[in-house]
């Protein structure tokens, strides 16, 4: 485990996964973070990559070599390395080997970087291309889960989801075979607050297409000035969920640069909906930020 820590902030990282294990607000004496349950979801802030969401069959091909993965990818089950640290700041590198090869055919270096600035948390996914000469096909994604309530004496049902800018955005349902139905989008009221409910996920995840854009995502009750924020910086999609019907008192505002297959996947990887390319030696940075008010 690795502690960084501001006058407003310490969190918690664990080098297994490079997951968030905790985000304790020092001021208000207030634990953010979904601490974990058995019941309902064991994780906290897992790290999605190389994929986001589930393939079909929980398995893909390229070139004409087929290969199982299960939902979300093997990064969230790996052991990160320490590349830098400082009282406010923590690196961890994850690079390709034989296990991961074995799954995913493809040289890579993916770093995470977590950094408190005030009373912000900053999170950095740094896909690198290390190939001289291969195309690295690729996803990656955050899923930090936050525990609600977090006021005393309030209940799940007392807060609500805020979005901005305060617009409708396409959502994309999930299919009865567990895939996401892609044809047949429709528009979230996402203009207005969405009250929180256990129910809200009785059909899976929000999935919601951000197009690339700066979004905010806000939890937030009336009985309470303090609150909680996730901004994507250039996102394509994000993920809201939570779990049903073992339902845990937290909800996922997920940041994805990828999504799942859809139900007419044909399974080549280079073909996969939503899949992000890096040219050799090359590499991209995806950003979002939790911010504490």
């Amino acid at each position: 485990m690795v502690t960084i820590e501001n006058g407003f902030l310490k969190a918690t990282v664990a080098t297994h996964g490079a997951e968030l294990q905790s985000l304790f607000d020092k001021n208000a004496e207030i634990e953010h973070l979904w601490q974990g349950d058995a019941k309902s979801w064991a994780r906290q802030a897992p790290v999605l990559f190389p994929i986001v969401g589930k393939l079909k069959d929980d398995q893909y091909t390229y070139q004409g070599q087929t290969y199982h993965m299960t939902q979300h990818g093997f990064a969230r089950d790996r052991d990160f390395e320490i590349i830098s640290q400082t009282e406010t700041e923590v690196v961890l590198e994850l690079q390709d080997d034989a296990q991961s090869r074995a799954m995913y055919p493809f040289a890579f270096k993916l770093r995470v970087r977590y950094a408190l600035i005030n009373n912000l948390l900053k999170v950095r996914y740094t896909v690198e291309n290390p190939s001289d000469s291969e195309l690295l096909y690729y996803s990656v994604g955050g899923h930090p889960g936050f525990s609600v309530p977090f006021i005393p004496d309030t209940t799940y049902e007392d807060y609500y989801l805020r979005f901005a800018p305060r617009k409708s955005r396409i959502k994309i349902p999930i299919g009865e075979t567990g895939q996401i139905d892609f044809d047949h989008r429709t528009l979230a009221a996402t203009d207005v607050d969405i009250a929180l409910n256990h129910e809200l996920f009785k059909k899976d995840a929000w999935i919601l297409e951000t197009l690339g854009a700066d979004d905010t995502f806000q939890i937030k009750t009336d009985k309470s000035d303090h609150y909680v924020e996730l901004t994507v910086s250039e996102g394509p999609y994000a993920g809201i969920w939570s779990s049903y019907p073992a339902a845990g008192d937290f909800v996922c505002i997920e940041p994805w640069w990828g999504i799942a297959d859809d139900e007419q996947a044909t399974g080549d990887y280079t073909e996969k909906l939503g899949i992000r390319t890096l040219q050799p030696k090359a590499h991209y940075t995806s950003r979002y930020r939790i911010g504490i008010f």
